[in-house]
């Protein structure tokens, strides 16, 4: 990845893949930090609003779960801009390909190539 690369907000409440994916990420070029559920990340993006963010997203989390995240997303028109990949093993995931900031819905165990492509169509 280049310098340019996009921050990426990794949101997961199981923290093996918070650190697998972060590693994988950061050994990339990418700038990333993680949120154990959404409400993490949305104080997060509140407190920073980054200018260039994509959200790695799950959608079976504690407090905050990331159905209930996109949806407060939505209301914020300032995050608007942050295109979102959900990762999850849900089977219900299918539901939310049609949400407009969701740009790829990749099941897990994720396979490398495949977020990639998915994050390359973030951009």
């Amino acid at each position: 990845m280049t310098q340019s690369a996009p921050h990426i907000l990794l949101v997961d409440d199981d923290e093996g893949i918070r650190e697998a994916l972060g590693e994988l990420l950061r050994d990339e070029g990418f700038e990333v930090t993680t949120a154990q559920d959404g409400l993490e990340a949305i104080r997060w993006l509140e407190g920073r609003r980054p200018s260039t963010c994509i959200v790695l997203l799950d959608l079976m989390m504690p407090v905050m779960d990331g159905g209930t995240f996109l949806k407060k997303k939505q209301t914020e028109p300032s995050f608007a801009r942050y295109p979102v990949v959900i990762i999850t093993a849900s089977t219900n995931a299918s539901a939310f390909d049609r949400t407009p900031d969701v740009k790829a819905c990749l099941a897990k165990p994720i396979e490398v190539p495949d977020l990639f492509a998915a994050l390359e169509s973030c951009a």
